[in-house]
Protein backbone atom coordinates (compact mmCIF):
# COMPACT_ATOMS: atom_id res chain seq x y z
CA UNK A 1 0.00 0.00 0.00
CA UNK A 2 2.82 1.96 1.03
CA UNK A 3 4.57 1.69 -3.02
CA UNK A 4 0.82 2.38 -4.43
CA UNK A 5 0.53 5.82 -2.22
CA UNK A 6 4.32 6.86 -3.42
CA UNK A 7 3.59 6.41 -7.11
CA UNK A 8 0.39 8.06 -6.32
CA UNK A 9 2.67 11.05 -5.25
CA UNK A 10 5.24 11.04 -7.99
CA UNK A 11 2.24 11.35 -9.98
CA UNK A 12 1.26 14.62 -7.91
CA UNK A 13 5.60 15.58 -8.31
CA UNK A 14 4.85 16.44 -12.34
CA UNK A 15 3.18 19.02 -13.01
CA UNK A 16 2.41 18.87 -16.67
CA UNK A 17 1.30 15.33 -15.63
CA UNK A 18 -0.91 17.07 -12.70
CA UNK A 19 -2.43 19.94 -14.68
CA UNK A 20 -3.55 17.26 -17.56
CA UNK A 21 -5.20 14.80 -14.92
CA UNK A 22 -6.88 18.37 -13.20
CA UNK A 23 -8.24 19.39 -16.75
CA UNK A 24 -9.71 15.63 -17.62
CA UNK A 25 -11.40 15.42 -14.50
CA UNK A 26 -12.92 19.22 -14.69
CA UNK A 27 -14.11 18.31 -18.28
CA UNK A 28 -15.50 14.99 -17.32
CA UNK A 29 -17.38 16.69 -14.69
CA UNK A 30 -18.70 18.88 -16.66
CA UNK A 31 -20.17 16.29 -19.15
CA UNK A 32 -21.23 14.87 -16.09
CA UNK A 33 -23.01 18.01 -15.71
CA UNK A 34 -25.08 18.72 -18.90
CA UNK A 35 -26.06 14.72 -19.27
CA UNK A 36 -28.75 16.38 -16.18
CA UNK A 37 -29.61 19.16 -17.67
CA UNK A 38 -33.15 18.35 -19.35
CA UNK A 39 -34.21 19.49 -22.60
CA UNK A 40 -36.14 22.80 -22.22
CA UNK A 41 -40.02 22.19 -22.94
CA UNK A 42 -39.94 19.01 -21.05
CA UNK A 43 -41.86 18.36 -17.81
CA UNK A 44 -39.11 16.32 -15.64
CA UNK A 45 -41.63 14.99 -13.32
CA UNK A 46 -43.20 13.05 -16.39
CA UNK A 47 -39.97 11.32 -17.70
CA UNK A 48 -40.66 7.72 -15.26
CA UNK A 49 -41.82 5.82 -18.27
CA UNK A 50 -38.93 6.81 -20.13
CA UNK A 51 -36.25 5.76 -17.48
CA UNK A 52 -38.20 2.51 -17.04
CA UNK A 53 -38.53 1.70 -21.02
CA UNK A 54 -34.80 2.33 -21.09
CA UNK A 55 -33.76 0.14 -17.95
CA UNK A 56 -33.00 -2.75 -20.12
CA UNK A 57 -32.65 -4.40 -24.13
CA UNK A 58 -30.74 -2.35 -26.61
CA UNK A 59 -32.23 0.91 -25.42
CA UNK A 60 -30.48 0.11 -21.82
CA UNK A 61 -27.01 -0.15 -23.43
CA UNK A 62 -27.57 3.06 -25.43
CA UNK A 63 -28.72 4.42 -22.25
CA UNK A 64 -25.45 3.56 -20.19
CA UNK A 65 -22.86 4.63 -23.27
CA UNK A 66 -24.99 8.27 -22.52
CA UNK A 67 -24.34 7.72 -18.86
CA UNK A 68 -28.29 8.09 -18.28
CA UNK A 69 -28.13 11.07 -20.55
CA UNK A 70 -30.72 9.02 -23.07
CA UNK A 71 -33.62 8.52 -20.16
CA UNK A 72 -33.39 12.19 -19.16
CA UNK A 73 -34.46 13.52 -22.26
CA UNK A 74 -31.27 15.56 -21.71
CA UNK A 75 -29.54 18.23 -23.93
CA UNK A 76 -26.34 15.08 -24.05
CA UNK A 77 -29.58 12.76 -24.83
CA UNK A 78 -27.65 11.60 -28.39
CA UNK A 79 -24.20 11.21 -26.51
CA UNK A 80 -21.48 10.61 -28.48
CA UNK A 81 -22.55 7.52 -30.56
CA UNK A 82 -23.08 10.21 -33.52
CA UNK A 83 -19.62 10.76 -33.59
CA UNK A 84 -18.64 7.54 -33.09
CA UNK A 85 -20.43 6.14 -35.69
CA UNK A 86 -19.05 9.21 -38.41
CA UNK A 87 -16.00 7.89 -37.08
CA UNK A 88 -16.33 4.08 -38.47
CA UNK A 89 -18.32 5.38 -41.71
CA UNK A 90 -15.73 7.37 -42.54
CA UNK A 91 -13.07 4.45 -41.96
CA UNK A 92 -14.86 2.24 -44.03
CA UNK A 93 -15.04 4.43 -46.84
CA UNK A 94 -11.32 5.14 -46.85
CA UNK A 95 -11.31 1.41 -48.02
CA UNK A 96 -13.20 2.54 -51.12
CA UNK A 97 -12.86 5.75 -51.32
CA UNK A 98 -9.22 6.81 -53.08
CA UNK A 99 -9.76 10.85 -51.74
CA UNK A 100 -9.96 9.22 -48.39
CA UNK A 101 -6.61 6.89 -49.21
CA UNK A 102 -4.84 9.50 -50.51
CA UNK A 103 -6.15 11.72 -47.07
CA UNK A 104 -4.61 8.90 -45.12
CA UNK A 105 -1.10 8.60 -47.03
CA UNK A 106 -0.67 12.54 -46.06
CA UNK A 107 0.10 12.45 -42.45
CA UNK A 108 -0.95 15.08 -40.15
CA UNK A 109 -2.74 17.33 -42.84
CA UNK A 110 -4.69 14.37 -44.33
CA UNK A 111 -5.47 13.23 -40.67
CA UNK A 112 -6.42 16.85 -39.87
CA UNK A 113 -8.79 17.07 -43.13
CA UNK A 114 -10.05 13.24 -42.23
CA UNK A 115 -11.23 14.55 -38.92
CA UNK A 116 -13.40 17.68 -40.08
CA UNK A 117 -14.96 15.63 -42.44
CA UNK A 118 -16.10 13.37 -39.77
CA UNK A 119 -17.49 16.22 -37.91
CA UNK A 120 -19.43 17.08 -40.40
CA UNK A 121 -20.58 13.93 -40.93
CA UNK A 122 -21.35 13.75 -37.06
CA UNK A 123 -23.25 17.01 -37.45
CA UNK A 124 -25.34 15.11 -40.54
CA UNK A 125 -26.32 12.05 -38.37
CA UNK A 126 -27.15 14.28 -35.44
CA UNK A 127 -29.68 16.28 -37.83
CA UNK A 128 -31.17 12.90 -38.42
CA UNK A 129 -31.19 11.51 -34.88
CA UNK A 130 -32.29 13.91 -33.03
CA UNK A 131 -36.14 14.53 -34.64
CA UNK A 132 -35.97 10.76 -34.34
CA UNK A 133 -35.34 10.99 -30.81
CA UNK A 134 -37.90 13.31 -29.92
CA UNK A 135 -40.68 11.81 -32.10
CA UNK A 136 -39.81 8.27 -30.47
CA UNK A 137 -40.14 9.58 -27.10
CA UNK A 138 -43.85 8.78 -27.18
CA UNK A 139 -43.20 4.87 -28.15
CA UNK A 140 -41.21 4.81 -24.92
CA UNK A 141 -43.93 6.15 -22.80
CA UNK A 142 -43.60 9.49 -22.23
CA UNK A 143 -46.94 11.48 -22.36
CA UNK A 144 -48.12 14.42 -24.49
CA UNK A 145 -48.47 16.51 -21.73
CA UNK A 146 -44.82 16.14 -20.83
CA UNK A 147 -44.23 18.65 -23.91
CA UNK A 148 -44.91 21.60 -22.34
CA UNK A 149 -45.12 23.68 -25.36
CA UNK A 150 -46.60 20.96 -27.90
CA UNK A 151 -44.68 19.38 -30.57
CA UNK A 152 -44.81 22.18 -32.58
CA UNK A 153 -42.12 23.62 -34.75
CA UNK A 154 -41.76 26.56 -31.19
CA UNK A 155 -40.56 23.27 -29.71
CA UNK A 156 -38.75 20.91 -32.46
CA UNK A 157 -36.70 23.08 -34.11
CA UNK A 158 -34.88 24.60 -30.76
CA UNK A 159 -34.84 21.05 -29.29
CA UNK A 160 -33.04 19.39 -32.53
CA UNK A 161 -30.34 22.62 -32.47
CA UNK A 162 -29.82 21.98 -28.72
CA UNK A 163 -29.10 18.04 -29.33
CA UNK A 164 -27.63 18.68 -31.98
CA UNK A 165 -25.43 21.52 -30.52
CA UNK A 166 -24.40 18.98 -27.05
CA UNK A 167 -23.38 16.15 -29.08
CA UNK A 168 -21.04 18.80 -31.17
CA UNK A 169 -20.16 20.22 -27.68
CA UNK A 170 -19.70 16.70 -26.18
CA UNK A 171 -17.25 15.85 -29.47
CA UNK A 172 -15.21 19.31 -28.47
CA UNK A 173 -15.08 17.68 -25.03
CA UNK A 174 -13.42 14.57 -26.16
CA UNK A 175 -10.91 16.34 -28.63
CA UNK A 176 -10.02 18.75 -25.66
CA UNK A 177 -9.26 16.12 -23.12
CA UNK A 178 -7.15 14.05 -26.15
CA UNK A 179 -5.13 17.23 -26.57
CA UNK A 180 -4.98 19.25 -23.37
CA UNK A 181 -5.81 16.00 -20.69
CA UNK A 182 -4.37 12.15 -20.52
CA UNK A 183 -5.85 9.52 -23.12
CA UNK A 184 -8.26 9.09 -25.70
CA UNK A 185 -11.19 11.56 -24.49
CA UNK A 186 -14.13 9.93 -27.02
CA UNK A 187 -13.24 6.78 -24.97
CA UNK A 188 -13.26 8.65 -21.87
CA UNK A 189 -16.42 10.02 -21.81
CA UNK A 190 -18.19 6.84 -23.29
CA UNK A 191 -16.16 4.95 -20.58
CA UNK A 192 -17.67 7.68 -17.44
CA UNK A 193 -21.30 7.24 -18.72
CA UNK A 194 -20.72 3.72 -18.51
CA UNK A 195 -19.37 4.00 -14.76
CA UNK A 196 -21.86 6.20 -13.73
CA UNK A 197 -24.66 3.61 -14.05
CA UNK A 198 -22.86 1.08 -12.54
CA UNK A 199 -23.53 1.99 -8.71
CA UNK A 200 -27.25 2.14 -9.56
CA UNK A 201 -27.29 -1.16 -11.55
CA UNK A 202 -25.41 -2.69 -8.29
CA UNK A 203 -27.61 -1.22 -5.61
CA UNK A 204 -30.65 -2.57 -7.29
CA UNK A 205 -29.08 -5.93 -7.51
CA UNK A 206 -28.11 -6.17 -3.80
CA UNK A 207 -31.51 -4.75 -2.98
CA UNK A 208 -32.85 -7.84 -5.15
CA UNK A 209 -30.82 -10.45 -2.98
CA UNK A 210 -30.84 -8.92 0.22
CA UNK A 211 -34.60 -8.33 0.33
CA UNK A 212 -36.57 -11.23 -1.81
CA UNK A 213 -34.57 -14.21 -0.37
CA UNK A 214 -32.68 -14.50 -3.66
CA UNK A 215 -29.65 -15.54 -2.39
CA UNK A 216 -28.19 -12.94 0.29
CA UNK A 217 -25.03 -11.73 0.87
CA UNK A 218 -23.53 -14.87 0.28
CA UNK A 219 -24.65 -15.09 -3.84
CA UNK A 220 -23.53 -11.06 -3.99
CA UNK A 221 -20.04 -12.59 -2.90
CA UNK A 222 -19.78 -14.81 -5.33
CA UNK A 223 -21.24 -12.21 -8.43
CA UNK A 224 -18.08 -10.12 -7.36
CA UNK A 225 -15.75 -12.63 -7.43
CA UNK A 226 -17.06 -13.51 -10.98
CA UNK A 227 -16.95 -10.28 -11.88
CA UNK A 228 -13.35 -9.26 -11.26
CA UNK A 229 -12.73 -12.87 -12.99
CA UNK A 230 -14.59 -11.65 -16.09
CA UNK A 231 -12.39 -8.32 -15.97
CA UNK A 232 -9.86 -10.46 -15.53
CA UNK A 233 -10.64 -12.62 -18.78
CA UNK A 234 -11.08 -8.66 -20.69
CA UNK A 235 -7.77 -7.81 -19.59
CA UNK A 236 -5.92 -10.43 -21.08
CA UNK A 237 -7.97 -10.29 -24.19
CA UNK A 238 -6.78 -6.78 -24.53
CA UNK A 239 -3.37 -7.50 -23.85
CA UNK A 240 -2.34 -10.72 -25.64
CA UNK A 241 -0.17 -10.64 -28.89
CA UNK A 242 1.62 -12.91 -30.47
CA UNK A 243 5.31 -12.21 -31.47
CA UNK A 244 7.08 -12.26 -34.37
CA UNK A 245 10.67 -12.41 -34.20
CA UNK A 246 12.20 -10.08 -36.26
CA UNK A 247 16.12 -9.45 -37.26
CA UNK A 248 17.90 -6.86 -38.31
CA UNK A 249 20.79 -6.49 -40.76
CA UNK A 250 23.29 -3.99 -39.48
CA UNK A 251 26.05 -2.73 -41.85
CA UNK A 252 29.63 -1.80 -40.38
CA UNK A 253 32.81 -0.26 -42.20
CA UNK A 254 35.91 -2.53 -41.32
CA UNK A 255 39.43 -2.27 -43.51
CA UNK A 256 37.50 0.06 -46.48
CA UNK A 257 34.67 -2.22 -46.67
CA UNK A 258 31.34 -3.23 -45.66
CA UNK A 259 29.97 -6.01 -44.09
CA UNK A 260 27.01 -7.45 -42.63
CA UNK A 261 26.55 -8.20 -39.31
CA UNK A 262 23.50 -9.53 -37.65
CA UNK A 263 21.71 -6.50 -35.50
CA UNK A 264 19.36 -7.00 -32.52
CA UNK A 265 16.60 -9.41 -32.59
CA UNK A 266 12.66 -7.60 -32.56
CA UNK A 267 9.52 -8.42 -32.39
CA UNK A 268 6.52 -7.36 -34.61
CA UNK A 269 3.23 -7.66 -31.83
CA UNK A 270 -0.13 -8.99 -33.54
CA UNK A 271 -2.69 -8.26 -31.03
CA UNK A 272 -4.89 -11.62 -30.49
CA UNK A 273 -7.84 -8.77 -31.04
CA UNK A 274 -6.81 -6.35 -32.78
CA UNK A 275 -10.26 -5.14 -33.94
CA UNK A 276 -11.27 -4.31 -30.05
CA UNK A 277 -14.85 -3.60 -29.81
CA UNK A 278 -16.25 -2.52 -33.48
CA UNK A 279 -16.83 -6.18 -34.15
CA UNK A 280 -19.70 -6.20 -31.47
CA UNK A 281 -20.92 -2.25 -32.46
CA UNK A 282 -21.25 -3.49 -35.83
CA UNK A 283 -23.02 -6.75 -34.61
CA UNK A 284 -25.24 -4.97 -32.49
CA UNK A 285 -26.22 -2.37 -35.65
CA UNK A 286 -27.04 -5.56 -37.50
CA UNK A 287 -29.12 -7.00 -34.88
CA UNK A 288 -31.99 -4.28 -35.83
CA UNK A 289 -32.70 -6.39 -39.27
CA UNK A 290 -34.60 -9.83 -37.90
CA UNK A 291 -37.01 -7.49 -36.28
CA UNK A 292 -37.63 -5.29 -38.81
CA UNK A 293 -37.65 -8.51 -41.10
CA UNK A 294 -40.71 -9.90 -38.41
CA UNK A 295 -42.32 -6.60 -38.51
CA UNK A 296 -43.25 -7.68 -42.40
CA UNK A 297 -44.72 -10.77 -41.17
CA UNK A 298 -46.63 -9.09 -38.49
CA UNK A 299 -49.86 -11.56 -39.07
CA UNK A 300 -47.76 -14.64 -39.31
CA UNK A 301 -46.42 -16.71 -36.23
CA UNK A 302 -43.06 -16.33 -38.00
CA UNK A 303 -43.16 -12.64 -37.50
CA UNK A 304 -44.53 -12.35 -34.03
CA UNK A 305 -41.45 -14.94 -32.91
CA UNK A 306 -39.04 -12.95 -35.12
CA UNK A 307 -40.24 -9.65 -33.35
CA UNK A 308 -40.10 -11.34 -30.00
CA UNK A 309 -36.57 -13.66 -30.20
CA UNK A 310 -34.83 -10.69 -31.33
CA UNK A 311 -35.70 -7.91 -29.44
CA UNK A 312 -35.16 -9.67 -26.48
CA UNK A 313 -31.21 -9.11 -25.66
CA UNK A 314 -30.73 -11.82 -23.22
CA UNK A 315 -32.42 -14.36 -25.38
CA UNK A 316 -30.99 -17.81 -26.64
CA UNK A 317 -31.85 -16.90 -30.42
CA UNK A 318 -30.47 -13.16 -30.03
CA UNK A 319 -27.19 -14.23 -28.39
CA UNK A 320 -26.57 -16.86 -31.06
CA UNK A 321 -26.77 -15.03 -34.04
CA UNK A 322 -24.93 -12.11 -32.56
CA UNK A 323 -22.13 -14.31 -31.37
CA UNK A 324 -21.67 -15.31 -35.27
CA UNK A 325 -22.11 -12.03 -36.71
CA UNK A 326 -19.03 -11.33 -33.80
CA UNK A 327 -17.26 -13.78 -35.27
CA UNK A 328 -17.93 -13.15 -38.57
CA UNK A 329 -17.05 -9.39 -37.81
CA UNK A 330 -13.78 -9.59 -36.05
CA UNK A 331 -12.24 -10.96 -39.84
CA UNK A 332 -13.69 -8.45 -41.39
CA UNK A 333 -12.58 -5.80 -39.43
CA UNK A 334 -8.86 -7.29 -38.43
CA UNK A 335 -8.19 -7.94 -42.32
CA UNK A 336 -9.06 -4.00 -43.31
CA UNK A 337 -7.21 -2.34 -40.22
CA UNK A 338 -4.21 -4.58 -40.19
CA UNK A 339 -2.51 -3.90 -43.27
CA UNK A 340 0.24 -7.12 -43.47
CA UNK A 341 1.19 -6.06 -46.70
CA UNK A 342 2.42 -2.65 -45.88
CA UNK A 343 3.80 -4.24 -42.64
CA UNK A 344 6.02 -6.52 -44.81
CA UNK A 345 6.94 -3.76 -47.49
CA UNK A 346 8.32 -1.17 -44.25
CA UNK A 347 10.03 -4.26 -43.13
CA UNK A 348 11.79 -4.83 -46.28
CA UNK A 349 12.99 -1.32 -46.46
CA UNK A 350 14.23 -0.82 -42.69
CA UNK A 351 16.37 -3.91 -43.44
CA UNK A 352 14.60 -6.65 -41.44
CA UNK A 353 13.07 -9.80 -42.25
CA UNK A 354 11.42 -12.87 -40.65
CA UNK A 355 13.86 -15.49 -39.71
CA UNK A 356 13.06 -18.51 -42.01
CA UNK A 357 10.46 -16.26 -44.37
CA UNK A 358 11.77 -14.00 -47.54
CA UNK A 359 11.42 -10.37 -47.87
CA UNK A 360 8.41 -8.87 -49.55
CA UNK A 361 5.46 -10.81 -50.41
CA UNK A 362 6.75 -13.86 -49.03
CA UNK A 363 6.58 -11.83 -45.41
CA UNK A 364 3.05 -10.48 -46.33
CA UNK A 365 1.58 -13.95 -46.76
CA UNK A 366 2.98 -14.86 -43.37
CA UNK A 367 1.78 -12.45 -41.28
CA UNK A 368 -1.55 -12.69 -42.79
CA UNK A 369 -1.68 -16.46 -42.14
CA UNK A 370 -0.82 -15.55 -38.52
CA UNK A 371 -3.60 -13.12 -38.10
CA UNK A 372 -5.98 -15.22 -39.22
CA UNK A 373 -5.20 -18.06 -37.25
CA UNK A 374 -4.95 -15.83 -33.90
CA UNK A 375 -8.28 -14.42 -34.90
CA UNK A 376 -9.90 -17.09 -34.83
CA UNK A 377 -9.43 -17.91 -30.96
CA UNK A 378 -9.75 -14.27 -30.66
CA UNK A 379 -13.19 -13.61 -32.69
CA UNK A 380 -14.70 -16.61 -30.36
CA UNK A 381 -13.64 -15.19 -27.19
CA UNK A 382 -14.87 -11.89 -27.94
CA UNK A 383 -18.33 -13.39 -28.78
CA UNK A 384 -18.06 -15.04 -25.62
CA UNK A 385 -17.49 -12.14 -23.49
CA UNK A 386 -20.42 -10.16 -26.06
CA UNK A 387 -22.97 -13.04 -24.88
CA UNK A 388 -21.56 -13.59 -21.36
CA UNK A 389 -24.51 -11.25 -19.40
CA UNK A 390 -27.24 -13.38 -21.09
CA UNK A 391 -26.00 -16.29 -19.43
CA UNK A 392 -25.40 -14.82 -16.31
CA UNK A 393 -29.29 -13.73 -16.21
CA UNK A 394 -30.44 -17.27 -17.36
CA UNK A 395 -28.22 -18.84 -15.38
CA UNK A 396 -28.04 -16.72 -12.07
CA UNK A 397 -30.71 -14.85 -12.98
CA UNK A 398 -28.88 -11.43 -12.59
CA UNK A 399 -30.39 -8.41 -12.54
CA UNK A 400 -30.75 -6.88 -16.23
CA UNK A 401 -28.73 -3.34 -15.55
CA UNK A 402 -25.84 -5.65 -13.47
CA UNK A 403 -25.65 -7.91 -16.18
CA UNK A 404 -24.69 -5.83 -18.40
CA UNK A 405 -21.65 -4.88 -16.94
CA UNK A 406 -20.37 -8.79 -16.92
CA UNK A 407 -19.34 -8.28 -20.29
CA UNK A 408 -20.17 -7.28 -23.82
CA UNK A 409 -19.29 -3.26 -25.50
CA UNK A 410 -19.78 -1.72 -21.96
CA UNK A 411 -17.04 -4.10 -19.88
CA UNK A 412 -14.38 -4.34 -22.74
CA UNK A 413 -14.59 -0.41 -22.98
CA UNK A 414 -14.11 0.25 -19.42
CA UNK A 415 -10.74 -2.38 -19.32
CA UNK A 416 -9.76 -1.23 -22.83
CA UNK A 417 -9.97 2.72 -21.87
CA UNK A 418 -8.70 1.83 -18.29
CA UNK A 419 -5.62 -0.30 -19.58
CA UNK A 420 -4.59 2.78 -22.03
CA UNK A 421 -5.20 5.62 -19.33
CA UNK A 422 -2.49 3.91 -17.40
CA UNK A 423 -0.14 3.16 -20.37
CA UNK A 424 -0.04 7.16 -20.44
CA UNK A 425 0.45 8.02 -17.24
CA UNK A 426 3.04 5.56 -17.16
CA UNK A 427 4.80 6.34 -19.80
CA UNK A 428 4.87 10.38 -17.89
CA UNK A 429 6.36 8.73 -15.09
CA UNK A 430 9.51 6.66 -16.77
CA UNK A 431 10.26 9.77 -18.69
CA UNK A 432 10.54 11.74 -15.30
CA UNK A 433 12.78 8.77 -13.94
CA UNK A 434 10.10 7.27 -11.85
CA UNK A 435 8.84 3.66 -12.04
CA UNK A 436 5.50 3.34 -13.73
CA UNK A 437 1.79 2.51 -11.79
CA UNK A 438 2.88 -1.24 -11.96
CA UNK A 439 6.43 -0.95 -10.83
CA UNK A 440 7.86 -0.73 -6.79
CA UNK A 441 6.69 3.58 -6.90
CA UNK A 442 10.39 4.45 -6.18
CA UNK A 443 12.54 7.16 -7.77
CA UNK A 444 15.03 5.50 -10.59
CA UNK A 445 18.17 5.96 -10.25
CA UNK A 446 19.96 7.75 -13.37
CA UNK A 447 23.51 7.40 -13.96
Amino acid sequence: MKKFIDTLSNIWKIEELRNRILITLGLLLVYRFGCQIVLPGIDTTQLGALADSTDQGIFGLLNAFTGGAFANASIFALGIMPYISASIVVQLMGIAIPYLQKLQKEGESGRKTINQITRWLTIAICIVQAPAYLYGLEAFGVRDTAFLLGKGLDFMVPAVIILVTGCVFAMWLGEKITDKGIGNGISLLIMIGIIATMPQSFVQEFISRTTDNNGGLMFILIEVILWFLVILACVLLVMATRQIPVQYARRTASGGYEKNVMGSRQYIPLKLNASGVMPIIFAQAIMFVPGLIGSTFDDTAFGQWMQVEFSNIFGWAYNILFAVLIIIFTYFYTAITVPTNKMADDLKRSGGFIPGIRPGKETGDFLDKIMSLITLPGSVFLALLAILPAVVVSLLNVQAGWALFYGGTSLLIMVGVAIDTVQQVNSYLLNRHYDGLMKSGKNRKVA
